[in-house]
Order: structure tokens, then C-alpha cells, then sequence
């Protein structure tokens, strides 16, 4: 079954389908500096890193401190990990590797 997102929209899809012409590294950093400003690339490699961190079991002290990511942000994406559409695990899972469709 096919996983129907909340957000699901044509735009949406269309700003997907283009991240997935991107083929190297430096493609998304040409796309990525020119449609995120710079805080935003920042604030999302961080919530990638939280989830790398919570998923390697640190504690929320651990991970503000190597990270400088709120309480807040690290509970939220804690909520992300337990609660959500298993995004994280999914891309954590290729990273590592272990690729699980």
C-alpha cells in the first residue's frame, strides 16, 4: 500500500520530483542554496543529525550539547521517530546501509 501523505498536494509533488533530478552532491547544493536560505539548510541538517543521535540512543542533554538543537526540537523529532511516517528511520536505515522498502 502506498503511503498517502496529510500534506500531498500538486506542488508538493512537483518540488519532490525535481529534489529527484538532483544526481550528486553538488546539484543539491546549487538547488538547495538557491530555493532554502541558509538557516533553513542549517535547521534541517540539524533535525537529520538529532535523529542520527536519538537513534544511537544519547540522551537530550547529549544531544543539545552536540548539537545546539533546542529541547524542544529534539522532542519534537523524537515524536517524528515514535509517532510519524518513519522518514527518518527510512533515509537513517539507507545511510547506514541497510536499505528496507
Amino acid at each position: 500500500m502506498a503511503y498517502e501523505s496529510k500534506f500531498k498536494s500538486e506542488e508538493i509533488d512537483e518540488l519532490f520530483d525535481a529534489i529527484l533530478t538532483l544526481e550528486d552532491r553538488e546539484d543539491c547544493y546549487r538547488f538547495f542554496e538557491d530555493i532554502c536560505t541558509i538557516n533553513e539548510i542549517h535547521a534541517i541538517s540539524q533535525r537529520l543529525q538529532v535523529a542520527k543521535l536519538l537513534r544511537a540512543k544519547k540522551t537530550y542533554n547529549e544531544i543539545e550539547q552536540l548539537t545546539k538543537a533546542s529541547t524542544a526540537t529534539i522532542s519534537r523529532i523524537n515524536k517524528c521517530i515514535v509517532y510519524g511516517a518513519d522518514g527518518y528511520k527510512r533515509v537513517l536505515d539507507r545511510l547506514e546501509g541497510k536499505t528496507k522498502e
